[in-house]
C-alpha cells in the first residue's frame, strides 16, 4: 500500500516563505508526475504546480514567479518552495503522485498553510 507523506506547512506572515515536501512510503513502482494541489475552505481543490519525471514543470498562473516545484528522483521526493506568500495562498496543500504502470493517482494527507500577520 502506497502512502504519500507531505509536510512543511505552518503559519507564516505575508511575504514570508515555506517549503513543502512529500515522499511516498511503503511499496511502490515507478513514480511519474508529482504535483501539489491546494484547497481553501469552501472551494475546490486546484492545481498549484506539477513536475514530470523528466523535470518538466507547469504552474498555476497565480503562483508563477513565486513558487518553485522540484523533485529529487533519488529520494522520490517532491518539494514546493513558496516565496512571497499572500493571504490568498492560505489553504490545505496536498501532494499528488502518479505511480506504477497504470499511473495510479495517490494523495497525501494534506498540510495546512496559513498566511496571516
Amino acid at each position: 500500500q502506497v502512502q504519500l507523506v507531505d509536510s512543511g506547512g505552518g503559519l507564516v506572515q505575508p511575504g514570508g516563505s515555506l517549503r513543502l515536501s512529500c515522499a511516498p512510503s511503503g511499496s511502490y513502482g515507478t513514480i511519474h508526475a508529482m504535483g501539489w494541489y491546494r484547497q481553501a475552505p469552501g472551494k475546490q481543490r486546484d492545481l498549484v504546480a506539477v513536475i514530470t519525471s523528466g523535470y518538466m514543470t507547469n504552474y498555476a498562473d497565480s503562483v508563477k514567479d513565486r513558487f518553485t516545484i522540484s523533485r529529487d528522483n533519488a529520494k522520490n521526493t517532491v518539494y514546493l518552495q513558496m516565496n512571497s506568500l499572500k493571504p490568498e495562498d492560505m489553504a490545505v496543500y496536498y501532494c499528488n503522485a502518479r505511480i506504477g504502470p497504470l499511473r495510479t493517482s495517490y494523495w497525501g494527507q494534506g498540510t495546512q498553510v496559513t498566511v496571516s500577520s
